[in-house]
Parts: structure tokens; C-alpha cells; sequence
């Protein structure tokens, strides 16, 4: 049997002590002589006269008042926290208050700037930067491969070097401008999608 005050019992159960009060002069708390709280009893005797109709509000007030909001800021493929250092310093003691709190506004702090500096245009989505980048530099590579098949008949017949070498300047010049205008059209193209009609 586990007994504790009132104010012990609302702090274990994270209620206001007020409402531990009401609980008990309603007798819906087991309480010794001395006006202390059983633990077990009350709970079994809470279990048995709670009304299941109520079962959704309850969940949905005490994650209320647990979460306090950290659930608007967080995406579900996030990585987790990595545990408190004051938790892994000092065993037994748990976790410090103002620490967490500290840390939780910290990260918000950071996630907010994230997105400040997304919508400047100054943080872009890797994912998009990898594909655009493999994108580029295949259309590269296409028009570049393309310049053999398309001088290999005119330079078979050629014997002065200055004139091979300016017409295989002259093609990679065209093949590299040809892959600036595809850039510049699929950059366009892009920026024309995220703007609103």
C-alpha cells in the first residue's frame, strides 16, 4: 500500500491540488485517518466509477496539458530527441524542468528560422537540389556524347589540325550553350509551377 498527501497525489497524477480536494470530498479518493491519499485503492476506485463516455475528453485534456502545443511543431518522420544529459549524469534524479523547457524552445526557435529562411529563398529541399543536379548534369552528358556521331564524317576527311581542333571547339561550344538553354527552361518551367495563378 503506497500512501501520499494530497499534494504529492496531484503532482504523481499531474493534476491541481484543488482538484484532488474535490476528488476527495466527493469520495472518489481512498484516504487514511490522517488524511492521506492510497495510491492503489484510489486509482482501482477511480478505474471502477469513471464514466467511459468521458474516456475521450480525459486523453484529450491530459495530452493538452502534457504536450502544450509540441505536436503543431513536429513532423512524424522526425528523428527522436537524444536523451537529457542531466538524466544521464545523475541516475535516479530525473529529468530538470527548465531544462527541457529550455531545450523544447530552443528547438522550436531553430524550426521557426528554418522555415523563415526557406520562404527567403535562402534553404532549399535537398531532395530537390539532388534531383536537379542529376538531372543536369545527365542532359550534360547526353549532349556532349551526341558531339562524336555528328562530326566523325566531316573531321575523317580533314589533315590540318587548326581546323579539326576549331570545329571540335565550335561543337562543344554548341553542345554546351544547347545544355545552359535546357537548364535555363527547366529553371523557368520549375519557377513557373511554385508561383500562384
Amino acid at each position: 500500500m503506497t500512501i501520499m498527501t494530497k499534494a504529492e497525489y496531484a503532482d504523481s497524477r499531474g493534476w491541481s491540488r484543488p482538484y484532488v480536494s474535490k476528488l476527495v470530498k466527493q469520495g472518489k479518493l481512498v484516504v487514511t485517518v490522517d488524511g492521506k491519499v492510497d495510491v492503489e485503492a484510489s486509482d482501482q476506485l477511480l478505474a471502477v466509477s469513471a464514466d467511459p463516455s468521458k474516456a475521450g475528453v480525459t486523453e484529450r485534456h491530459h495530452k493538452d496539458r502534457v504536450e502544450k502545443g509540441v505536436y503543431a511543431h513536429l513532423v512524424p518522420t522526425a528523428a527522436p530527441s537524444p536523451p537529457l544529459a542531466s538524466a544521464a549524469a545523475a541516475p535516479g534524479a530525473g529529468p530538470d524542468y527548465q531544462k527541457a523547457r529550455a531545450r523544447r524552445e530552443y528547438a522550436l526557435a531553430l524550426l521557426a528560422e528554418d522555415e523563415h529562411r526557406k520562404s527567403r529563398g535562402e534553404l532549399v529541399e535537398r531532395d530537390r537540389v539532388d534531383s536537379a543536379a542529376f538531372t543536369a548534369a545527365r542532359a550534360l552528358r547526353d549532349l556532349l556524347m551526341g558531339v562524336p556521331p555528328k562530326l566523325a564524317g566531316e573531321l575523317v576527311t580533314l589533315t590540318d589540325v587548326w581546323e579539326i581542333e576549331r570545329r571540335l571547339t565550335e561543337a562543344l561550344r554548341r553542345a554546351l550553350e544547347d545544355a545552359d538553354r535546357l537548364l535555363q527552361l527547366n529553371a523557368e518551367v520549375e519557377q513557373a509551377g511554385k508561383e500562384p495563378y
